[in-house]
């Protein structure tokens, strides 16, 4: 009995030694993550706070500051990735909302201004693709999909954005959100109203 309850002990101790260097190996990363952040170096910082998830998923912090650091290195699919990772630990942390409507709104533009880019790279012309409209559809296809694709973010963007201010109805910056808010519905009011290309 009192080797069985030995052995017992030794498993509660190793447990709970290997969590403790768990949680400082988290916390060493979390610190080298925010040095990064500062200095500017956000794909460093994103490296950082990813392998922090990798042996901690529960630090709802660590997700936050994964989305932010995404977002200033433009990397929005990760951004809205790990913000909605966090939301699913704390779904009442109301910054979550704030940085995931504006990584959706970012990666709106971005879709926008890629599709907008790769139009403008085509050659012009009356006869361009006239010996193959097969391919000229599937161009005017795929430009209505990106386009319904930065709508949808547009979308998201704006529920977020609300979802924050309702959470946080005396923030500081409330008149800079409702003016994103409103720039978003422009946005998707404008892509809704514009003629469809034949």
């Amino acid at each position: 009995m009192k080797k069985a309850l030995m052995i017992v002990s030794v498993l509660i101790i190793a447990v709970i030694s290997t969590a403790c260097i768990n949680n400082m190996a988290v916390q060493e990363l979390n610190n080298k993550a925010a040095e990064f952040m500062q200095k500017g170096d956000y794909e460093s910082a994103m490296n950082r706070l990813q392998a922090s998830l990798d042996l901690d998923s529960t630090m709802y912090e660590t997700y936050y500051n994964l989305g932010v650091a995404s977002i200033n290195a433009k990397k929005y699919e990760k951004a809205i990735e790990a913000l909605e990772g966090g939301i699913k630990i704390k779904p009442d942390y109301a910054d979550f909302y704030y940085s995931l409507g504006i990584a959706q709104s970012e990666l709106a533009d971005e879709i926008t201004a890629k599709a907008e880019e790769a139009q403008n790279d085509e050659p012009q012309g009356e006869n361009v693709n006239e010996n193959n409209p097969v391919m000229e559809a599937d161009k005017r296809t795929e430009a209505s999909e990106e386009k319904a694709k930065a709508i949808e973010y547009k979308k998201a963007s704006i529920e977020n954005l609300n979802k924050y201010l309702s959470l946080n109805p005396n923030t500081e910056d409330k008149e800079t959100i409702e003016a994103l808010i409103q720039e978003s519905n422009s946005f998707i009011n404008g892509e809704n109203t514009q003629p469809k290309a034949e």
